[in-house]
């Protein structure tokens, strides 16, 4: 790969992203040491010299994940790059994989603030984009699912979601970046894993295109959350405990919007599942009334939802 070119394409990737004061930000990589993030690392300290930093987080879930690290901090040491390693004190509750991205998102947030770090950059990839879309839509997503991974949340940036996994891997093996590979990547007992192996039996999906209709996707769900902001204005009042709906004549995306609005008002961590929405929207629109979860959504020319009555004893 030619690295002039790719250090052009994430300085305007980034640019993209964080529009004004790109150029005197300062930038903190995650790195766990895999290719892909070793890469950004390598390319970032070329396109933003003197302004890069570097974290590793640590989770303690393999006996390597500490070497691991420690090979991040060496590297790191001898390009004259701050390196830091956090670990997690939280115990391992639920899922596995939603515990440790949880944990280290948390972690690198409270870094970023303590270094005075304006930006964090993770790696992740066009692959990583097209497994996010075909697993949300496998679990029935709607927009916001299938915008898959955004290119920037909060102040986290993701400059190389239209870059393929392999060209970063050939750029950490032509720099000889030291890398390493996480064996849960190929452990089939983690969904991805799983996809990420039945992909390499179908060479014919496009992960540079399926990135490029997640991003109109994500344009399209910044465009309804804009639309949405105006409606919930004019159309949602507070109700008592709960919340009333006085237009009841609009899409059916936007009513679905609305009520997943007014019941995260009243407890934001409640929500039903779409499946249970869709049902409740349509008894709603017929007049009638259902419950969603401990709240009771009541359906006519104006749509009330509030908490559900208490059970009456027998």
């Amino acid at each position: 790969m030619d690295e002039a070119a790719c250090v052009a394409r994430l300085i305007a990737a980034v640019e993209a992203l964080v529009g004004g004061g790109g150029d005197t930000a300062r930038f903190g990589i995650a790195v766990s040491g895999g290719p892909d993030s070793m890469a950004l690392l390598a390319l970032a300290i070329h396109a933003f010299p003197g302004r890069v930093a570097a974290v590793s987080v640590d989770h303690g879930l393999r006996a390597a994940s500490a070497d691991e690290a420690a090979m991040v901090a060496r590297w790191c040491a001898g390009q004259g790059i701050d390196h830091a390693i956090l670990t997690p004190d939280a115990p391992l509750v639920g899922n596995l994989q939603s515990w440790a991205r949880t944990q280290r998102y948390a972690l690198i947030e409270q870094w970023r603030v303590a270094q005075g770090i304006d930006w964090i950059m993770t790696a992740h990839h066009a692959d990583d984009q097209l497994e996010t879309l075909l697993m949300r839509l496998n679990r029935g997503s709607g927009v916001a699912g299938l915008a898959g991974v955004r290119g920037r949340s909060g102040r986290v940036i993701r400059p190389l979601l239209a870059e393929r996994k392999a060209d970063l891997l050939a750029f950490a093996q032509t720099l000889d970046l030291p890398h390493v590979h996480d064996p849960s990547n190929a452990d089939p007992r983690f969904d991805r894993a799983a996809l990420r192996m039945a992909l390499a039996d179908a060479p014919w999906l496009n992960a540079a295109a399926a990135a490029r209709s997640a991003a109109a996707l994500a344009e399209a769900q910044d465009a309804l959350d804009w639309s949405m902001a105006d409606l919930a204005a004019r159309h949602v009042r507070a109700d008592g405990a709960g919340w009333t709906l006085d237009r009841t004549d609009l899409p059916r995306e936007y009513m679905r919007r609305l009520v997943l609005l007014m019941l995260a008002r009243i407890d934001p961590a409640a929500l039903p599942r779409g499946e249970a929405i869709d049902r409740a929207i349509g008894i709603a629109a017929a007049g009638g009334q259902c419950s969603l979860g401990a709240c009771l959504l009541r359906g006519g020319s104006v749509w009330k939802i509030g908490p559900a009555p208490a059970r009456r004893s027998r």
